[in-house]
């Protein structure tokens, strides 16, 4: 008998994680349309076939069902792994040039917003006129600019910045540069590719920031 609660609990874990995953596409479709404001938890729950006392079990509020959709969405799993310690950041990490950094962002940021560009856009709609949503998007402007302070001490370990820019300038322009906002035009509205928008990253950032050979 003992022998087979592993397997239970194992079917419990998965089924539970089967449930929050229903909950967050459901918020992901419904908070884009008709909106964040507009969608109940009753609606949330219906669309991904739950309860609605399962939907609050597992996530408690809307607003934390609105922050945890837009973690998963930015980092693309439900892991909990922080951003620097992903793959992609060691990978840029251990590359020497600075251009060849910024080639390798180029690549996860046009990923990164081909998966939460409607989300992202979404909750910058409705921070303009929700508390909640409002602090979840500043939220992730200060983590969006922390993460690019980051970046720009890695570039400047390279030596190839301009000398006349400070650290808080070179941020400025990775953290611009890296707005959902940019691939939603030149991407989505424009339809650019996805490899001409990374060669514009590269070389509008490159540009801004770096020496002139």
């Amino acid at each position: 008998m003992t022998g087979t609660r592993p397997y239970a609990s194992a079917r419990r874990q998965e089924q539970a994680r089967r449930t929050r995953r229903a909950i967050l596409d459901a918020a992901a479709r419904l908070f884009v349309d008709p909106g964040y404001a507009a969608t109940p938890l009753t609606t949330v729950a219906a669309e991904a076939g739950v309860s609605v006392q399962t939907l609050y079990a597992v996530f408690g509020t809307k607003r934390q069902l609105l922050s945890d959709l837009i973690d998963v969405t930015v980092a693309g799993d439900d892991t909990p792994v922080a951003v620097p310690d992903r793959p992609f950041t060691a990978e840029i990490r251990a590359l020497t040039g600075a251009r060849e950094k910024l080639g390798r962002f180029a690549r996860h940021l046009t990923e990164t917003h081909a998966r939460q560009a409607q989300v992202m856009l979404a909750l910058a709609g409705a921070a303009t006129a929700d508390a909640d949503a409002a602090a979840i998007w500043r939220k992730n402007l200060d983590d969006r600019r922390h993460g690019m302070t980051m970046f720009a001490a890695d570039l400047a370990a390279t030596g190839e910045l301009r000398p006349e820019l400070s650290a808080g300038e070179v941020t400025d322009v990775l953290w611009l540069a890296q707005d959902v906002r940019n691939y939603d035009w030149l991407v989505r509205e424009r339809g650019w590719p996805a490899e001409r928008f990374q060669q514009w990253y590269v070389d509008s950032v490159a540009g801004a920031v770096l020496v002139r050979p």
